[in-house]
């Protein structure tokens, strides 16, 4: 773990709206801590520091409350919808060595051969995997792929101990010509289509000219 993973949480008995407005007013943030049988925990976490711990997917953050140690792994954050302002976070109570099935995004490198591109269908995969080794994204290298690759959940290289629970076939990248290139291909060939017709037919007029 992390020593920028640690967070000092605070046990909260007040509930309700109101309160909530006001730790969030003081720089903190309310949230829930459940799993493995126990109570739910109802803490406040410093603001500043957890919102950049969770720009991350699948954060896991080492709490300390009331000096007790608990390792939990970020399950749901709640913003404010217009404001972004993150409101609750609920939080998976883990143990080391435990594992976890997980949403890791992918992360697509490379490229793709001249006049294609990679289409995205899926942008992330289920795993299980330690709770303490969660990829931070699994990196697809699609260079060089032409036209019609398809590559599937299970063509991803995944990290040692993860196991695939996204359905084998799920299709990840597509790569595919363009629309708008084979429209552009399609024009081009129409309007070659009538130079030569208009060529063609002034061949013939010619033609017939110098039959007379």
């Amino acid at each position: 773990m992390s020593e920028d993973n640690k967070v000092v949480a605070e046990l909260r008995e007040n509930f309700g709206k109101g309160f909530a407005r006001r730790l969030r007013a003081a720089g903190k943030i309310p949230a829930v801590i459940y799993g493995h049988g126990t109570e739910p925990q109802h803490v406040a976490l410093p603001g500043h520091q957890v919102a950049l711990l969770i720009r991350r997917a699948n954060a896991l953050l080492d709490l300390d409350i009331a000096g007790t140690g608990q390792l939990v792994l970020v399950k749901d954050v709640q913003k404010d919808p217009v404001r972004q302002i993150i409101e609750h976070i609920d939080l998976l109570v883990v143990r080391k060595g435990e594992k976890v099935q997980v949403d890791v995004p992918v992360n697509v490198v490379g490229e793709t051969f001249p006049g294609t591109i990679a289409n995205l269908e899926n942008t992330t995969v289920s795993l299980e995997v330690e709770a303490t080794h969660i990829p931070q994204n699994i990196e697809l290298d699609v260079d060089g792929a032409e036209d019609g690759t398809q590559i599937t959940a299970a063509d991803l290289k995944l990290p040692a101990g993860a196991t695939l629970v996204t359905e084998p076939e799920t299709l990840i990248v597509g790569v595919s010509v363009p629309l708008a290139t084979i429209a552009a291909d399609e024009e081009i060939a129409e309007a070659d289509a009538e130079v030569a017709e208009e060529q063609s037919e002034e061949a013939e007029t010619g033609a017939e000219g110098d039959g007379n």
